[in-house]
Order: C-alpha cells, then sequence, then structure tokens
C-alpha cells in the first residue's frame, strides 16, 4: 500500500511541476486587455492583429503532415501517371 501511495503522490508532484513549467513558459500571443480594445470588443469591431489575419487555412499541410486540397497538391490523376 506504501508504494502505491508513493507512486500516487510522484505522480501528482510530476503533474503539477508540468502544469507550473507550462504557464510560466508558454508565451501569451493574446493582445494586452486595453480599455479601447473592449470598447471595440462590445460594438462587434474585429481585431485587427497580425496573428488573426496570417494564420494559415491548413496548417498541418503546410508542414506536410496532412494532405491538403486536391487543387494545391501537385498530383496528376491517376490515368495520367509518370
Amino acid at each position: 500500500m506504501q508504494r502505491v501511495r508513493i507512486g500516487l503522490t510522484g505522480l501528482a508532484f510530476v503533474f503539477i511541476l508540468v502544469l507550473l513549467a507550462t504557464i510560466i513558459a508558454r508565451p501569451s500571443n493574446e493582445p494586452t486587455l486595453t480599455a479601447n480594445g473592449l470598447e471595440r470588443q462590445a460594438n462587434g469591431q474585429a481585431p485587427t492583429d497580425a496573428l488573426n489575419l496570417a494564420a494559415p487555412k491548413e496548417p498541418l499541410a503546410e508542414l506536410g503532415v496532412a494532405p491538403g486540397n486536391a487543387d494545391t497538391n501537385a498530383s496528376t490523376p491517376a490515368g495520367q501517371g509518370r
């Protein structure tokens, strides 16, 4: 029983340690909260930060991890092989 308790305590310690490290090390991509920004949000105006405008449509396809659309792939139809 003592081994289980020590194991669970260690697991909880590692979880808390990773959680704290994530909170401290993660950079915030959110714009700073100002009175003008709150007014714009209340009026329905979209934020104009560069991060939202330059967001890729298919980030996994750009990295080459997942296939993109057939239009963006440089593939040939099945009947026209190499």
